[in-house]
């Protein structure tokens, strides 16, 4: 049983930094795609950005050049380095991974809370 922990989110004045983390247990495998996505209230989840596995990054334009996505020494975990945070960053954050084989199955962490004041 495929399961991911998220931890790093908080409560953080505007300007300020966050860093998630999220480690997957219960595969044997290495996933292709690790990544984060968020969620605001109302809102369909949307992606923040993921990493293959070969370390190439993708970011969603509202968090390019602040946000900062990496894969851990150890397999199948994820960071996400969050700077110059902004009270419209404030969401749900979901850890993502997903394994590619004739289709894609995706896992999904429970979700952590973000919470940026202005």
């Amino acid at each position: 049983q495929v399961q991911l922990v998220e931890s790093g989110g908080g409560l953080v004045q505007a300007g300020g930094s966050l860093r998630l983390s999220c480690a997957a247990s219960g595969s044997i495998f290495t996933f292709n795609v690790m990544g984060w996505y968020r969620q605001f209230p109302g809102k369909q989840r949307e992606l923040v950005a993921r990493i293959s596995s070969d370390g190439s990054p993708n970011y969603a334009d509202a968090v390019k050049g602040r946000f900062t996505i990496s894969r851990g020494n150890a397999k199948n975990t994820v960071y996400l380095q969050m700077n110059s945070l902004k009270p419209e960053d404030t969401a749900a954050y979901y850890c993502n991974a997903r394994r590619i084989t004739l289709n894609a199955v995706d896992y999904w962490g429970q979700g952590t809370q973000v919470t940026v004041s202005s």
